[in-house]
């Protein structure tokens, strides 16, 4: 489950606030920041094209990403990006320095699998998702693609915890004190049944209408 690594070649930002920020951009940039690690903040360029290729991978904010800048290597983690609300271009990402061996928190996608053959979406229920991501504690240099919760087994009522997904040897959830739903396979018998319920009600009420109008003749 490794991921296709995101590189990026940096250049320092010597013009700072919101005119070097646009100057960037109208260079062709994406303006941010780099913090963390124990040391100063820095105001970085990244090439535009680099970015939106990052963001095309579908786990930009999932994933550690490595800063090339004159032949050095820096191993990021990025932790904010700001879009464009119209053109959806980057306008700023913010980036943290991390350590390969560094556990950190990161939200990673669960995928659901066996959904063709879960004997309870055959008989009519629907796949309930509880969470879509699932936040680890888990060294940067290891961070999965993504988990996966098998439904194939399920009946309805049935779910996945996170104690039945398999995790890295060297991840654990941040959630420590439940064993917290993934995905649920939910029925439409209870539905039926209150509907069943609510004619029944209805049934009732029109039945003592008709005698309480017969008594009164």
């Amino acid at each position: 489950m490794s991921k296709k690594q995101i590189s990026f070649n940096l250049e320092l930002r010597e013009r700072i606030g919101t005119g070097g920020a646009r100057e960037a951009r109208n260079n062709g940039f994406v303006p941010g920041v780099l913090y963390g690690g124990g040391e100063d903040p820095v105001a970085i360029n990244l090439r535009l094209a680099e970015v939106m290729k990052a963001i095309e991978t579908g786990h930009f904010l999932s994933s550690t990403a490595t800063l090339v800048h004159k032949g050095d290597k820096q191993l990021v983690i990025p932790q904010a990006i700001q879009m464009h609300p119209i053109t959806d271009r980057p306008l700023h990402v913010d980036l943290f320095r991390v350590k390969a061996d560094q556990k950190i928190k990161v939200e990673v996608p669960v995928h659901f699998i066996g959904e063709d053959v879960s004997p309870g979406l055959k008989k009519g229920g629907t796949l309930n998702v509880v969470r879509h991501t699932v936040e680890l504690l888990v060294p940067a240099g290891r961070i999965p693609e993504f988990l996966e919760a098998d439904v194939s087994a399920l009946e309805v009522g049935e779910n996945v915890k996170i104690s039945d997904i398999k995790l890295p040897s060297d991840a654990e959830p941040t959630i420590m004190d439940r064993d917290f739903t993934i995905v649920t396979i939910a029925g439409r018998v209870a539905v039926k049944d209150t509907d069943d319920e609510a004619a029944d009600e209805d049934s009732g009420e029109e039945e003592a209408g008709e005698k309480e109008q017969g008594g009164k003749d």
